[in-house]
């Protein structure tokens, strides 16, 4: 029910209850004397909107659960589909990967070091840059401005492709890059022309990403993982077409990449241009409009990610330069894999509390920005210690099923408790980044993530692994503490926010950046 509505069981609507943020003293204090009379009833059933109003105060434990119940619905309603579509696109470059390694192990080694180094470069950067639209169209949405979600969209679109360019000499002068980072010379040359023929897949991520970050801001992600679902069945299809039948090699995975992909990109604009009326208005002249300032988020964004996505990859340049580092290396891969999975489900749970928080912003809902951070926050932590005591139970039995060699499932066993702490820590600070990302708040973290992982981190690690004993298992520690001291700052920072100052800000951006809305119709 939606408030305004009939009595609760914590108790009755008071007369003259204040129905939206603008009629509330932004004071702190004296917006907290003027509700705190106020009883918690019946929050909506539906996403807030900005027509309805705000939680009450939690006074009761039946309060408490009742948020908590809701909350946790809205959110896993948007996560769920979204860690779904994740892990289709973690299985498109799976599999393209396991048909490649029946062609034979240099080509397998190629194709896999093409993939995690430049594509996942480009993929983070590029990602970063879209997710300033979480920002964007998040709090648009939940100001009721729909008709700018596409006006962004679109802005999106022209900036991602002009940073594809930027990247592009990277795609194209792959070989001798690898070969300067020291991949030999047959796997430099053959993933130098692997990266070349998958150019196609890093222009359809212009495209994707701001049609995802469209879709994800109004909860329209059941689309999502249809299409990731539909999308991963092609692509395992056209790669035994491409290799197995047509016998096209190297050449036809890269085929079945870029179709793939663009065969994603294109999908989710049809939709977008046939079922999302209210949010896609046709092309428009305003999306040329504040392009500097909207450069200026994005590229916030990309480098908030992609110190936190280059942090973890360190870890493993690190090893490699230790005694004996196959074992080091091999150990520490198979961790990271477990890790990685763990981290499917996290990455849809940061994107839905990155919805939740703008939309709530921006309909001038701080109260429950605020609870649905809790909530979040709150499961989050229990499912990663979930995780977390699963591992140290099975830390002598996981690695079996990456490895049959002993001494390689011994060396797993010994750094499984720095998993689970990885894994504990990780439950809540991909949720605390995307609280960052729904505010925001990107330079911001930008700058704690520089500090905290290059600063304190990194140079920890380095010295805890090559100038003690503690070799793989140092750098490690090192690296846990870079991500301890940045979740600590940012629950800091989370919990000393006012919340009633962050919808100020939100209905700000929405007035600067939406200005000339009204005149959108005219310009399509």
């Amino acid at each position: 029910m939606a408030v305004g509505g009939a009595a609760y069981s914590g108790g009755t609507i008071p007369p003259g209850e204040p129905e939206s943020l603008s009629e509330l003293p932004l004071n702190p204090s004296a917006a907290t004397s003027a509700i705190e009379t106020a009883d918690l009833h019946h929050a909506p059933t539906t996403f807030l909107g900005p027509s309805e109003g705000d939680y009450e105060p939690v006074k009761t434990f039946d309060d408490a659960k009742y948020v908590c119940r809701l909350e946790s619905t809205k959110l896993w309603v948007i996560a769920g589909p979204i860690a779904f579509n994740i892990l289709c696109n973690y299985g498109v470059n799976s599999f393209t990967n396991i048909f490649v390694g029946h062609i034979g192990n240099v080509e397998l080694s190629a194709v896999a070091i093409s993939l995690s180094v430049i594509a996942n470069f480009s993929f983070g950067f590029l990602f970063g840059m879209g997710s300033a639209l979480e920002t964007l169209c998040g709090q648009a949405f939940g100001a009721g401005r729909i008709n700018m979600l596409g006006v962004y969209m679109q802005r999106s679109w022209l900036i991602l492709t002009a940073a594809c360019f930027a990247i592009l000499p990277l795609y194209i002068y792959a070989t001798p890059i690898l070969k300067f980072l020291g991949q030999r010379d047959d796997i430099a040359v053959l993933a130098g022309k692997f990266t070349i023929q998958v150019i196609p897949q890093m222009f359809s991520l212009a495209i994707n990403f701001p049609t995802q970050k469209f879709l994800q801001a109004q909860s329209k992600v059941n689309v999502l993982a249809w299409i990731g679902f539909a999308a991963l069945l092609i692509h395992v299809i056209l790669l035994y077409l491409f290799i197995r039948v047509f016998g096209w090699g190297l050449a036809g995975a890269a085929a079945a990449y870029d179709v793939s992909a663009w065969g994603i990109s294109v999908a989710q604009v049809v939709y977008v241009v046939g079922w999302c009326k209210d949010g896609w208005k046709g092309l428009s002249w305003l999306a040329f409009k504040d392009l500097w300032e909207f450069v200026k988020l994005s590229v916030a964004s990309a480098v908030m990610l992609c110190l936190e996505i280059w942090y973890f990859m360190t870890i493993i340049v690190l090893t490699g330069h230790l005694d004996d580092p196959v074992i080091a290396v091999g150990s520490l891969s198979i961790c990271m894999n477990i890790n990685g999975w763990e981290g499917m489900l996290f990455i849809g749970i940061n994107a839905a509390i990155s919805v939740r928080i703008s939309n709530e912003l921006g309909s001038r809902h701080p109260r429950a920005a605020k609870y649905s951070v809790v909530v979040t926050v709150i499961e989050s932590l229990i499912i990663g210690l979930f995780f977390a005591v699963l591992i140290l139970a099975t830390k002598d039995y996981f690695a079996v099923i990456f490895t049959s060699d002993l001494e390689m499932r011994r060396a797993v066993a010994k750094l499984a408790y720095l998993l689970g702490i990885t894994m504990l820590l990780n439950s809540v600070q991909p949720v605390i980044s995307g609280v960052a990302v729904g505010g925001g708040w990107q330079a911001l973290v930008a700058y704690i993530n520089l500090f905290c992982y290059y600063v304190v981190g990194l140079p920890l690690g380095f010295l805890l692994g090559y100038k003690t004993s503690l070799g793989v298992q140092g750098i490690w520690m090192g690296m846990i503490f870079g991500t301890l001291l940045q979740t600590i700052i940012l629950v800091i920072i989370i919990h000393k926010t006012n919340w009633n100052k962050e919808v100020e800000q939100a209905s700000e951006r929405m007035r600067k950046w939406g200005a000339g809305s009204e005149e959108a119709s005219e310009l399509t």
